[in-house]
């Protein structure tokens, strides 16, 4: 593995600000976005919501009314909007099974989302064409904020879940031909027209079928009324929202059905509050399903926001919340008994790995940050103990976040971690983040190292609200790509950036030198009073960045895709109750002497975004290395010796080789009807039927 370069921070504000394009002399890599320099062909704008038109008039009347700074918080926060430009996520997905990755964006109400084909296959460029219309995914009508995705039918191709922000959901189901077709109302997951922002896919009762879960907020965002002091006890709070998938075959095909289960499956019973009902309601920002304790069972993860401080212990809203899975549909909020994560913050992204490499799965949630929050709001990394708890660790003050991900960026063999953030709140514009891409520093030693001065970025971020966050392979160079999207950004016209206010004082932080906000009233000019700062604030539209990893370090890699066994296996002594994404599956890659890193497969996690499901892992300087899955269910499987540039079809092997079959022979022949049902669908051919037979035996042996 190469050495990790410490980073250096004197002029890191002038070298952000100037777009500095890092020369690494330490080996390592950078990112280059595509859109700004026309070369991904994307123009794509995300427009405000009508709330928008709120937070215009509020400002409009301040110029000609001032606010007295006393009555500020009392009469003019609580009626100002949450959110005026919308809240939009980014997929990663291969919608056309053409072998390349494309993207799904959100827009605001009256505006088309965005469906990016990908040209890489067409042309061999890096380029992209918006077929939203052609392939009717649209959603026009609505305010779409959070997107996920994933086969709901298990017929090959993935499906998409479009979250609707006080409008209906819309479920699009893939048709095979480069189409979707609404079938909302079918599926009954239109929902009650909640103020939902993020989604996630994954398969709560094992039954082969993907299930949704909705992360919800509360009831008017025309109002911040839950952001003051009187805001824990604001009754307008809502839950979250499982749909569980009732899909079933008939004579006419599968016939696609969803029932709301939320009332009964235990996600409307948060820990430390009251009974069901508005009152025990949390105000979740993102939410994804993963099998966090690695059981076999899918478990839910809610990040939380607290908004006004909790008066007592019912009122404690803002935790990371694990509901822990049965397996059967049912989720059971265990967070009071986890002391480690009953930490109050506004919690927005969510991001899994295993951060010191000891086998366990950690998260990483983003957060209001220091700049903007003060001390003990910053984003965080939870590390899962032996016990089951998790311990939280602040690695520095850092920056406000919204979408996250963890993923090995230079390939040198350990997770390391992204996140990117920017809020209009409290009337500022947060422009603090400049795009936080902590290092890894390796040998599970659980140390990060910030890449700030140079940046590893082609612009600076902080103009940008970004909220969405994805990451994937892109140009199938085997290093993972950057997608973010921005509900708006600050326009150039606005003043000067200014210092951000600092609540705890200069902090020693990397970031203390380009943390930065954008005022929008100020009293400067009339003291005692809050008037709009002069030029008047302005938002530009928001936009997508494609950035691209220049994959020049020359560390190794694989990648995996992983394949489920519903609608693929018929055989009476194979299971085919794994779905046909592998949603919910957990990989661990042991590169040849070198720590073993792990990936869940996920349905949707960062915040209101979803990675691509193909996923990869860095080998640095090792030639090979091994492949363990842990299958929904419980199944295990091993794949010895991956070679260094291999990228392969995963096929789940419902035959655990840690299982007693009672002989040899009955495991090998559990093996061999698998594999053989995945041939016979031209799936695997018969040189890697006999490779993974062959490792599956092995695996048998070692573990017996």
């Amino acid at each position: 593995m190469r050495n990790q370069r410490v980073a250096t921070y004197a002029c890191a504000g002038l070298l952000l600000l100037a777009g500095f394009a890092p020369a690494w002399a330490d080996g390592g890599v950078h990112f280059t976005d595509l859109v700004s320099t026309g070369e991904a062909g994307i123009t794509f704008s995300h427009m405000p919501s009508a709330r928008e038109a709120d937070r215009l008039a509020i400002l409009a009347d301040a110029a000609i009314h001032p606010i007295p700074t006393a009555d500020y918080f009392a009469t003019v926060r609580p009626t100002s909007p949450e959110k005026s430009w919308g809240a939009p996520g980014v997929a990663i997905f291969d919608y056309d099974n053409d072998g390349d990755l494309d993207i799904y964006a959100t827009n605001g109400p009256g505006t088309p989302n965005s469906l990016l084909q990908s040209q890489l296959k067409q042309t061999g460029e890096l380029t992209f064409v918006d077929v939203a219309a052609d392939a009717g995914v649209e959603a026009t009508e609505q305010e779409s904020s959070g997107v996920c995705y994933g086969d709901i039918d298990n017929d090959g191709d993935q499906d998409l879940f479009v979250v609707g922000m006080a409008s209906p959901n819309h479920l699009f189901r893939n048709n095979g031909n480069g189409t979707f077709t609404d079938v909302t109302e079918e599926t009954t997951t239109a929902g009650f027209s909640r103020h939902g922002v993020a989604c996630s896919m994954g398969d709560l009762n094992n039954d082969g079928l993907l299930d949704i879960v909705v992360a919800n907020t509360y009831d008017d965002w025309h109002l911040r009324i839950v952001f003051l002091p009187s805001g824990p006890n604001y009754p307008g709070y809502e839950h979250n929202t499982v749909f569980l998938n009732k899909s079933f075959r008939n004579r006419r095909g599968m016939q696609l059905r969803f029932q709301d289960v939320s009332a009964t499956n235990g996600i409307q019973h948060v820990s430390n509050m009251d009974q069901p009902g508005t009152s025990g309601a949390a105000h979740t920002w993102a939410i994804a399903m993963v099998d966090l304790n690695r059981d076999g069972n899918i478990d839910i993860l809610s990040a939380d926001n607290q908004a006004a401080p909790p008066q007592d212990q019912s009122q404690r809203r803002g935790w990371s919340r694990f509901f822990k899975g049965d397996g059967r549909g049912n989720v059971t909020d265990i967070t009071m008994s986890l002391p480690g994560l009953q930490v109050e913050n506004s919690w927005m992204g969510v991001a899994f790995g295993d951060a010191n490499c000891d086998g366990r799965m950690d998260f990483f949630n983003t957060g209001m940050g220091n700049y903007l929050g003060g001390a003990g709001l910053e984003s965080s990394l939870f590390i899962q103990k032996a016990d089951g708890d998790f311990e939280r660790n602040i690695i520095f003050a850092n920056p406000f976040g919204w979408g996250d991900s963890m993923f090995d960026f230079d390939n040198d063999g350990d997770a390391d971690i992204l996140w990117h953030g920017g809020m209009d709140i409290l009337n500022l514009i947060a422009a603090d983040n400049p795009g936080v891409l902590l290092v890894n520093n390796g040998q599970c030693t659980n140390t990060w190292t910030a890449q700030v001065d140079p940046s590893p970025f082609s612009i600076d971020h902080r103009p940008r609200d970004v909220e969405g966050v994805a990451t994937g392979d892109l140009n199938n160079d085997g290093f993972f790509d950057i997608v973010t999207i921005t509900a708006f950004n600050i326009h150039p016209g606005n003043p000067a950036f200014r210092p951000m206010i600092n609540l705890v004082g200069p902090t020693g932080s990397p970031y203390d030198p380009v943390a930065m906000f954008q005022n929008v009233l100020t009293g400067r000019t009339m003291p005692g009073f809050l008037v709009p700062v002069n030029p008047p604030a302005q938002s530009d539209p928001g936009n997508l960045s494609v950035e691209v990893n220049s994959a020049d370090n020359g560390n190794g890699w694989v990648k995996f895709h992983t394949l489920g066994t519903a609608g693929v296996i018929v055989h009476p002594k194979v299971p085919s109750r794994i779905n046909r994404d592998g949603i919910g599956a957990v990989l661990s890659f042991t590169p040849e002497g070198g720590p073993t890193s792990m990936q869940p497969i996920l349905g949707g996690s960062s915040y209101a975004s979803q990675n691509a499901l193909e996923v990869g892992f860095g080998l640095g300087d090792a030639s090979r290395g091994d492949l363990e899955v842990l299958w929904p269910g419980g199944y295990k499987n091993k794949l010895y010796n991956v070679a260094a540039g291999e990228s392969l079809l995963i096929p789940a092997i419902p035959c655990s080789f840690d299982a007693n079959f009672g002989s040899f022979v009955k495991y090998q022949n559990c093996v061999q009807a698998a594999l053989q049902g995945y041939r016979a669908k031209h799936l695997i051919g018969l040189n890697y039927q006999r490779r993974l037979q062959a490792s599956a035996e092995r695996a048998y042996r070692e573990a017996h």
